[in-house]
């Protein structure tokens, strides 16, 4: 994976590709991690396809090797941001793998940028759709600060790994990825809290966000941040897109189980 930078007005974005734009695979993965996490989340997937398929991943703005970076964005920007690097790259039929916020990201992109889309994996996510949301939900999102912040900070880093993972693999990788901010904690709430403030705003704005391409929903059984499941069955339900359940995973299952999710990129994939 050959590291590279794209400049926007608001700071550097820094992400990975395996080939260069001649090379470039008919369908390329672009897979986008959650909230506080970086491009390792999908370290099991890109050492799977790297040899098969042109793969693009990031550190997404504010997170990791995307900071310093001002936050005055939303979810619509980074959508942009994205396109915008994918054109530079030559990535002409995306399939947009999204885990949790990387999931809210890939349906803003498919909202914006529509026919620019070939299929959408949406991993332990939920959608952005309003009507799936009670007030009380959207009210707490934007007011997630304080609780972050008074939070003592080794139970905090505890209870998130164990909550958002199953296995040994995954809870060590998500605290090795959370290492960067043991030094700075209040980097690590303001990026929480901004996360699901711009996730609250991307709601609110009650777009369609319909889905139109090939897509599949895919939720751990152990799932247990926030409404995942409760979301994912309803989404499932009200538009037909199909829902593969992983046992054993919790909230990141691309680490839990990542040849179970892999074997579902590639059928999607295949059926393009």
């Amino acid at each position: 994976m050959i590291e590279k930078t794209y400049e926007t007005p608001k700071g550097t974005i820094h992400y990975w590709v395996n080939t260069d734009k001649k090379e470039k695979t008919e369908y390329q993965l672009v897979f986008l991690p959650g909230l506080t996490v970086d491009h390792r989340l999908f370290d099991k997937q890109t050492e799977s396809f790297e040899d098969k398929y042109s793969i693009f991943v990031w550190d997404a703005p504010s997170h990791a090797a995307s900071y310093p970076f001002d936050y005055g964005y939303d979810l619509k920007d980074k959508a942009t941001w994205l396109s915008e690097i994918l054109d530079v790259e030559g990535y002409d039929k995306p399939v947009i793998v999204g885990q949790s916020m990387g999931g809210y990201l890939g349906q803003m992109y498919i909202q914006l940028f529509p026919e620019k889309i070939s299929g959408f994996v949406c991993i332990d996510s939920a959608p952005l759709k309003r009507e799936y949301y009670t007030w009380l939900e959207l009210w707490l999102l934007e007011r997630m600060e304080p609780v972050y912040r008074h939070y003592p900070w080794k139970s905090l880093m505890k209870t998130g790994s164990d909550g958002v993972a199953e296995t040994e693999y995954g809870r060590r990788l998500t605290l090795d990825m959370w290492s960067i901010y043991e030094d700075d904690h209040e980097r690590y709430v303001k990026l929480a809290a901004f996360g699901y403030r711009i996730l609250a705003k991307a709601v609110k704005e009650k777009l369609p966000y319909d889905i139109k391409c090939p897509a599949v929903l895919i939720c751990g059984k152990k799932d247990h941040a926030g409404s995942c499941i409760r979301y994912n069955k309803a989404w499932h339900e009200k538009s037909g897109i199909p829902l593969k359940w992983i046992d054993d995973a919790g909230h990141n299952s691309n680490t839990d189980k990542p040849e179970e999710i892999n074997g579902i990129i590639e059928e999607l994939i295949t059926s393009l």
